[in-house]
């Protein structure tokens, strides 16, 4: 078995998604999870409205849901470019699979057992509602 299947196997038994790219999340209970998130992470409109206000070590996370990742203005690792330009375009299932183990997810996606992500933090639990809520918060919503 190639490690791209392998991966592709792992990643399809973990991730608590529908066929569409949503997820099994509650936005409400995914608005308090955020507070781990906002240490890092801002949530401010294109407009400049802020949402949340907090850090700006990661991306602003407003309209996250249904963009090409490491497209936003922000200075991406280049791993997750490289997985924006091989089509990685969040949704709601990927974004929740990703906050639990950034680096094995991009390795998954890459299909590059070095590939590695900017992000140190992992979301043990939760992810399904932060992805929820970031996409009832978007300019989708």
């Amino acid at each position: 078995m190639t490690r791209t299947f392998a991966a592709l196997i792992a990643l399809s038994f973990a991730a608590p998604a529908f066929a569409d790219g949503h997820s099994t999340g509650d936005a409400a209970a995914g608005e308090k999870e955020f507070n781990k998130c906002k240490a890092c992470h801002m949530i401010e409109s294109d407009a400049g409205e802020t949402i949340v206000k907090g850090g700006k070590t990661g991306p602003n996370l407003y309209g996250v849901i249904g963009r090409t990742a490491g497209t936003a203005d922000f200075r991406y690792g280049d791993d997750l470019v490289a997985a924006g330009e091989a089509g990685l375009v969040w949704d709601e299932a990927n974004l929740a699979e990703y906050t639990k183990d950034p680096r094995a997810f991009l390795r998954a996606f890459l299909d590059d057992s070095k590939a590695k992500s900017k992000m140190a933090f992992k979301l043990k639990k939760g992810g399904e509602d932060v992805a929820a809520y970031l996409a009832s918060v978007g300019p989708q919503s």
